[in-house]
């Protein structure tokens, strides 16, 4: 059985932690050689950029700057970990990819949305997951529950405007993809979210068994 490529993608706050540690004991329970990981980050080089990234600084940080950092980690990241786990027939599940790059980037930062998929071409080729869990939930509620987590990082400090136009990009990425995409609603309670993404996720596992 050849590996497979899941990821989870999501504004702030709509519980992607949570739910990648049940995608991922999911996922093992079915017998599956699984590799977790996650964006920006997934190597030693990879999480040094993800620092640089999410601390908060008194400098602007360039837009342009954090797109070429974003993708910087993600050849290091795409090369090393997944790529090379999907070829040995492992299933992948990472914490953000490019989607989240067209959504953050692209329609919240503003930047040429052509930039970004010459990027993509790129780094990954013509490689795209197989499966994209998005969470989604109205910005204000995610806000809400990141706050209520503790010191926010640079992005989670952004205004709910950005969060808006992030969401958006997501659900432009879903029309664009909607034959990978699984839109999930992440205002519910968390056993209706697991239910919901155990039905999704268990019916692409025994396709692909």
């Amino acid at each position: 059985m050849s590996g497979k490529f899941i990821t989870i993608e999501g504004t702030e706050g709509v519980g992607k932690s949570t739910n990648l540690a049940f995608i991922k004991d999911r996922m093992l329970a079915k017998g599956l050689d699984v590799v977790v990981t996650r964006e920006p980050g997934g190597t030693p080089v990879a999480e040094e950029l993800r620092e640089i990234l999410l601390a908060n600084r008194e400098e602007r940080f360039d837009a342009t700057a954090e797109l070429l950092i974003v993708f910087a980690a993600r050849a290091q990241h795409f090369n090393n970990v997944i790529l090379p786990a999907i070829e040995q027939g492992s299933w992948v599940l990472c914490d953000r990819f490019t989607d989240a790059t067209f959504a953050y980037q692209g329609y919240g930062r503003g930047l040429s949305l052509e930039s970004i998929a010459t990027l993509e071409n790129l780094v990954q080729g013509n490689i795209q997951p197989d499966l994209t869990f998005f969470l989604d939930i109205d910005v204000e509620l995610g806000l809400r529950r990141a706050n209520a987590r503790g010191k926010l990082d640079r992005f989670e400090q952004e205004k709910s405007y950005f969060f808006n136009n992030v969401r958006q990009g997501y659900q432009q990425r879903i029309k664009q993809f909607p034959q990978r995409f699984c839109t999930i609603d992440a205002g519910q309670t968390l056993v209706n979210v697991q239910k919901d993404i155990a039905l999704a996720l268990d019916k692409f596992i025994d396709s692909h068994q």
